[in-house]
C-alpha cells in the first residue's frame, strides 16, 4: 500500500513538474528588452463647462469603447486652466537616436510632452505626426545610444501563441502582462485601414501606445483599445500590428503626414441572400452602394451595385479588406479592378485619388442651424444644414440629429450628431422631404437610414411597427417592437476609400 502511495504521489509530481516546465518565462525577455519601453506624459489643454475644468479625451472617438473608459476617470474638477504632467500613456524607441512609437490619441492634445525612460532620465518630446485614422504617432527625444525593439512579424502570428505587453497602466510604469493571440485581423467599427490583432493581455488605460511582444522578444503591435461594457478590463483588447505602424512611420518621418489612396466609392458587406440576389456563389468581396461624382471609380465607370472582387490583384474577401488595400495604395498609381456586373465578371482601371488630410475630413463641431424639429415619428430632433455645415462636412446634403427621443431610432443606433444623408434609396435635403418619405411607409415594412458619422457612413435599418406609425410628435413614449433583425446596422466605409 505505501509502495502504492509513494508510486501516486512520485506520478503527480513528475506530472506537475512537467507542466510547469512547459508553462512560458517572461523573466528573460522583460529584462532585455524593457529598457526600450517609456512612459510618456504631458501636460493637456482644459476645456470649461459650467465653471469647471473637465480634460479634454486625446482622440478617442465618442462611440469608442475605449472613450466611457477615459471618461469615467476624467471627471471634471475646478482647476486652473493647465494641470500638472499627467500620465497618458506608453510608447516604445524604434531607433537609437531618439524615435518613439505610441498612439496619437495619448500624444495629439498635448501642450507638452515628456518622456520618461527606463532607467529614470526625461526628456521633453515634439511630435513629428500623427495619423488619426490608424492611431499612430512618431515622436522624438534629443538623445542618442537609446535601447530599441526588434520588429518581428505579424503575419506570423498564429491563433493560441503567447504576447507580452509591456506599459504604464495607471501610471504604474513597466507593468508586465501576459496573455495568447485570440484572433488576427479583426475589423472595428469605424477603424478602416487596420486589421487589429486581439489579445486577452490586460490592457488598461496607460497602456496604450506600449509594445505587444512575441515570445522572441519582437515587437508585432501597439497596444491601443479595448472593449468593454463595464469601464473594465474584459479579456478583449486589440493592437495595431506594427508593419502597420512602421508603414506609417515612416511617412510621418518624411513628410510629417500620411497620403493615402481612395478611389471614391461607399461599400457594404455581401451576405449569403446579397450574392445569391448577384448570382454569386459566395459572400465574397465588397458592394458598391454608392458612388462618388467624378471620383476616380466613377471615372473608372464603376457603378452602384457592382461587387469589387480584386483591388490591383488582391483578393478582396470582406468590404473591410478594401480601404485597407486602396488605403495603402499610392495616389496616383493606375491598377486594375475586378468587378462583378450584371452575371458577369468585368476588369476596369482605375488612376487611385488621395485621401484628403485629418485636418480636412477630422468632425468640426457644428454651429447652431435652423431650429430643430422634432415633429417626425422616429422620435429624432433634426435640424437643416447651412451651406457653410455642409461644406465643412464636405457633403451636399443631410439632416443633424441635435437631440433624439428613446425609440426605434435609438434602438437602432442612430446618435445625436449623426448627419442622415438618405432615406431609402432618396437623398434627405430637408425636414418636411425626411417626414414625408417617412410618412409614405406602411407597417411593417423596413426603412434604411444612410448616415454618416465622423469618416464613416453606415446604413441603419428598423422595422415601422402600427404602434409607431400612427404615433403623434407628443412627449409620450412610443411602443415600439424592434426585433433582432431590426436593430441590425449594416457597415460600410466611408469616402475615404
Amino acid at each position: 500500500m505505501l509502495q502504492f502511495i509513494l508510486i501516486t504521489l512520485f506520478f503527480y509530481s513528475s506530472t506537475a513538474l512537467a507542466q510547469a516546465n512547459e508553462l512560458p518565462d517572461f523573466t528573460g525577455l522583460v529584462e532585455k528588452h524593457g529598457a526600450a519601453v517609456v512612459n510618456i506624459s504631458a501636460v493637456q489643454n482644459f476645456t470649461t463647462l459650467n465653471n469647471q475644468a473637465v480634460p479634454e479625451i486625446p482622440g478617442i472617438p465618442e462611440n469608442s469603447p475605449f472613450y466611457d473608459f477615459f471618461k469615467r476617470h476624467m471627471q471634471p474638477f475646478p482647476a486652473p486652466r493647465k494641470s500638472e504632467p499627467k500620465s497618458l500613456g506608453s510608447g516604445f524607441i524604434i531607433s537609437s537616436d531618439g524615435y518613439i512609437l505610441t498612439n496619437a490619441h495619448v500624444v495629439e492634445t498635448a501642450d507638452e510632452i515628456t518622456v520618461k525612460l527606463n532607467d529614470k532620465r526625461e526628456f521633453v518630446a515634439e511630435i513629428i505626426g500623427t495619423d488619426r485614422k490608424t492611431d499612430i504617432a512618431l515622436i522624438k527625444i534629443s538623445a542618442t545610444d537609446l535601447p530599441k525593439v526588434t520588429q518581428g512579424n505579424p503575419e506570423n502570428l498564429k491563433v493560441g501563441e503567447w504576447v507580452v505587453a509591456i506599459g504604464s497602466p495607471f501610471g504604474f510604469e513597466h507593468s508586465v502582462t501576459a496573455g495568447i493571440v485570440s484572433a488576427k485581423g479583426r475589423s472595428l467599427a469605424q477603424e478602416n485601414y487596420v486589421p487589429f490583432i486581439q489579445t486577452d493581455v490586460a490592457i488598461n488605460p496607460g497602456n496604450s501606445g506600449g509594445p505587444l511582444f512575441n515570445m522572441r522578444g519582437e515587437v508585432v503591435g501597439i497596444n491601443s483599445q479595448i472593449y468593454s461594457r463595464t469601464g473594465g478590463f474584459m479579456g478583449l483588447s486589440f493592437a495595431i500590428p506594427i508593419n502597420v505602424a512602421t508603414e506609417i512611420a515612416d511617412q510621418l518621418k518624411v513628410s510629417g503626414k500620411v497620403s493615402r489612396g481612395r478611389i471614391g466609392v461607399m461599400i457594404q458587406e455581401v451576405t449569403k441572400e446579397l450574392a445569391e440576389s448577384f448570382g454569386l456563389s459566395d459572400g465574397n468581396g465588397a458592394l458598391v452602394v454608392t458612388v462618388e461624382k467624378g471620383g476616380p471609380a466613377d471615372r473608372a465607370g464603376i457603378k452602384a451595385r457592382d461587387i469589387i472582387l480584386q483591388f490591383d490583384e488582391k483578393g478582396i474577401t470582406t468590404s473591410a479588406d478594401l480601404p485597407r488595400v486602396v488605403g495603402n495604395t499610392k495616389p496616383g498609381s493606375k491598377v486594375f479592378i475586378q468587378i462583378w456586373r450584371d452575371g458577369s465578371l468585368k476588369t476596369v482601371k482605375v488612376e487611385v485619388g488621395e485621401t484628403p488630410s485629418d485636418e480636412a475630413g477630422e468632425n468640426r463641431k457644428l454651429k447652431q442651424g435652423k431650429k430643430p424639429d422634432t415633429s417626425n415619428r422616429l422620435g429624432l430632433a433634426l435640424s437643416e444644414l447651412t451651406a457653410e455645415q455642409k461644406k465643412q462636412l464636405e457633403i451636399t446634403n443631410g439632416l443633424l440629429v441635435e437631440d433624439m427621443q428613446s425609440g426605434i431610432a435609438s434602438r437602432s443606433g442612430v446618435r445625436i450628431g449623426d448627419i442622415i444623408l438618405g432615406f431609402n434609396s432618396k437623398d434627405v435635403n430637408s425636414i418636411e422631404q425626411f417626414n414625408e418619405l417617412l410618412k409614405q411607409v406602411k407597417s411593417g415594412k423596413n426603412i434604411a437610414l444612410l448616415v454618416k458619422r465622423g469618416d464613416v457612413t453606415t446604413f441603419i435599418t428598423m422595422k415601422l411597427t402600427d404602434d409607431e406609425k400612427n404615433n403623434s410628435s407628443s412627449d409620450e413614449k412610443s411602443s415600439i417592437s424592434v426585433s433582432e433583425d431590426d436593430n441590425k446596422v449594416v457597415s460600410v466605409s466611408s469616402d475615404t476609400e
